[in-house]
């Protein structure tokens, strides 16, 4: 069982290379090397394989205590918030490869995070909690699609609660992407507060009496804006 945590394990006075090697056998050499490499190119630092580990930035860092902690080949590997210092463009394609590794070499993982992205992506079971207690527990998609509290909704995005009596007779809980406007007249009728530009689409912010409710929108809608929503499923 190895363990990374946000305080990396590593030497900075010693290369990259070096530092992954450090748990190895050292009873063939030709081996080790070999196997350092496979792992620098896991965590896609193989430029930096003869690079003092203090001249790295730390997301770097972050990547080579991922690629040490594998370098014996666990049965299972403990991350706590694995990708925090690492940035944006580079985090999908390291998560992508790490995963797919871990997946090829049957290794289980446990891992702590608050992206719901990469909670999605890569998980085959989601365990929530909220303050120290489980609120939710079993396969990625069963979470994800049984959702019932704007707790465990609002981890994968801004969650809005819809009365009882709007839509149903019960109150519930839905993402952005579960409203839409509407050409006809609902019981869903919002002001909108504002619009954030999000690449392809607008999250909507906007009130529903005194209730913050969030929808998509493909176009920018103006604060005052009156709407009608539907709900347009999970």
């Amino acid at each position: 069982m190895k363990m990374v945590t946000q305080e990396y394990n590593i030497m900075p006075f010693t290369s990259v290379s070096e530092n992954i090697a450090t748990h190895l056998p050292r009873t063939n050499m030709e081996q080790d090397a070999e196997r350092v490499i496979e792992l620098l190119n896991v965590v896609d630092l193989l430029p930096f394989k003869d690079t003092l580990v203090k001249n790295l930035s730390g997301g770097q860092k972050q990547r080579v205590a991922l690629a040490k902690a594998l370098a014996k080949e666990p049965e299972l590997l403990l991350l706590d918030e694995p990708f925090s210092s690492i940035d944006a463009f580079r985090k999908s394609k390291l998560s992508r490869n790490l995963f797919a590794y871990l997946k090829s070499n049957a290794i289980s993982c446990l891992t702590v995070t608050h992206d719901s992205d990469e909670a999605l992506a890569f998980s085959d079971t989601i365990l929530m909690l909220k303050e120290g207690q489980k609120v939710a527990f079993g396969p990625t998609v069963t979470a994800y699609q049984n959702m019932s509290t704007a707790y465990e909704a609002g981890f994968f995005g801004d969650a809005s609660t819809i009365p009882a009596g709007v839509f149903s007779s019960e109150e519930f809980v839905v993402l952005p992407h579960q409203l839409s406007v509407c050409s006809k007249e609902t019981n869903l009728k919002v002001v909108v507060e504002a619009s954030y530009f999000k690449g392809n689409y607008y999250l909507v912010e906007a009130l529903f009496g005194q209730q913050l409710v969030y929808f998509n929108h493909s176009a920018k809608l103006d604060k005052g804006e009156f709407k009608y929503l539907k709900r347009i499923g999970v």
